[in-house]
């Protein structure tokens, strides 16, 4: 067996469609063309959201495409401990601080907005508070998220780089994602940052995933920086799109494998067809 590790980390959120079942695909051929490992991992961090019925049905779904994965299966809310033991070296390293507003606070507060790739840009409201104001605010259980100070951050690594093995080499550019949220108010976690120290944990060798995930790629690859962690290989794929132009996802109505199941449609005949490049009727790579 090589040393090569990929993953298939879907939220629970949902049951899965047809753009799931072609990344999964995608990220379990890799592994095993090459002999490696393929891994998933649950990452159901949004309790609000995440539902113990949807992860019973990825299991399912993903059995019915005819699937299977290596070693256990990783459940991201088992792994505060870990997330918080990241943030406390951040913190030790004066690269958090708190942010106490909301998003119509944040919406609001821009007379200019800036957007980056994932949209609004925090205007830095928090980090020019005092301390006297951050204390009291803290001591009056003000909920507030962790941000990364983001110039502080890349001042402090440097310039970096990552590779694509579809799109080559990359230049990060996390700066212009703003100040980042590395915890939430709701979560243990962001996904910047759980997604980086999970990665690490899991030995992940190669990160197969679409190319709509290609910049976040950024602020992870600083993470990584920042923290001493490996830097996997990437790939990011094509989307699939639908007949409306849409990309095939839970909010845009994909049809979900449970109702093509139900229909009597054979999987590990349409895992086929999405490997041939056999794709619904109207649906394309984008």
């Amino acid at each position: 067996m090589s040393g090569l590790v990929t993953r298939f980390a879907p939220s629970p959120t949902g049951r899965l469609h047809l753009g799931h079942a072609y990344a999964a695909i995608r990220a379990h051929d890799v592994a095993r063309e090459a002999g490696g490992r393929f891994l998933l991992r649950i990452e159901d961090i949004d309790g609000t959201r995440s539902r113990e019925s949807h992860v019973a049905g990825i299991f399912e779904d993903l059995a019915w495409l005819g699937l299977t994965w290596d070693g256990p299966v990783l459940r991201q809310s088992t792994r505060g401990a870990a997330y918080e033991d990241a943030l406390d070296r951040l913190r030790a390293m004066g690269l958090l601080y708190p942010c106490f507003c909301t998003r119509a606070d944040i919406a609001g507060s821009a007379s200019a907005p800036h957007h980056g790739p994932d949209g609004l840009v925090y205007p830095g409201t928090c980090r020019r508070r005092s301390a006297g104001e951050v204390a009291g605010l803290i001591a009056a259980g003000a909920p507030h998220a962790w941000r990364l100070a983001m110039d502080a951050a890349v001042a402090r690594v440097g310039p970096l780089v990552w590779t694509d093995r579809i799109a080559g080499e990359q230049r990060a550019d996390p700066a212009a994602f703003g100040d980042v949220v590395l915890a939430r108010k709701d979560a243990l976690a962001s996904y910047h940052l759980a997604v980086t120290i999970d990665d690490a944990a899991q030995g992940v060798t190669d990160v197969v995933r679409g190319v709509d995930l290609l910049r976040a790629t950024d602020v992870q690859r600083l993470l990584q920086a920042l923290l001493g962690l490996p830097t996997p290989v990437y790939r990011h794929h094509p989307l699939l799109i639908g007949a409306d132009g849409a990309r095939l996802a839970k909010r845009n109505g994909a049809p979900a494998l449970a109702d093509l199941r139900e229909a009597g449609e054979d999987g590990s005949a349409l895992a086929a067809a999405l490997r041939a490049g056999r794709l619904p009727i109207g649906a394309r790579e984008e």
